[in-house]
């Protein structure tokens, strides 16, 4: 009969522990409620420059690789196609929705060795940095086979835009400026 106890209180604990996390998911879900959705794949994106198979791990918020972005499945980890495109990345996920990164939104790729629970080895993710909206974000993307990283990563670079040249202000007419 003691043995009943015990089991009963475990089992009590675990439905605790899940509602909490399904509790904590849905307030995060709550608190991203104005994150745009990704922009929708374009009819025609160009050929395919590059594609790599892989795990797409998450998005999350730049810089803060803890900061899972939970609303349009962007937080959801899972078994992903990603091609480089003329016109952008697209990560196709199997069983969740695909995730198009436009070219003009590209800010910088990299190599890091985790993000949002997902860690390994010294520079073993593809870490893609772009706009969502007024906001910068990471995706981070395991390649399947090892040597497809760096063939990824310098595709991916190649379609980031160049950082536009500081403008300097006009010089007042007649005056010279030391």
């Amino acid at each position: 009969m003691e043995y009943l106890g015990w089991v009963a209180l475990t089992l009590g604990i675990i439905v605790v522990i899940v509602a909490l996390m399904a509790l904590g998911w849905r307030n995060r879900l709550r608190r991203q409620a104005d994150v745009p959705a990704p922009p929708d794949v374009p009819a025609d994106p160009g050929p395919v420059l590059y594609e790599a198979e892989g795990q797409y791990v998450a998005t999350t918020t730049a810089a803060d690789w803890l900061d899972r972005i939970a609303v349009h499945g962007l937080g959801l980890r899972g078994n992903a196609v990603a091609a480089v495109h003329r016109d952008g990345v697209i990560i196709t996920r199997t069983g969740a929705r695909t995730v198009f990164i436009p070219r003009a939104d590209l800010v910088s790729v990299q190599l890091a060795s985790g993000m949002t629970g997902k860690f390994v080895e010294k520079e073993g993710l593809v870490v893609i940095t772009w706009l969502l909206g007024p906001d910068r974000v990471d995706t981070g993307f395991r390649t399947r086979h090892p040597a497809s990283k760096a063939q990824l990563v310098a595709a991916v670079a190649a379609l980031v835009p160049a950082e536009p040249t500081p403008r300097t202000p006009p010089k007042p007419e007649g005056r010279e400026q030391l």
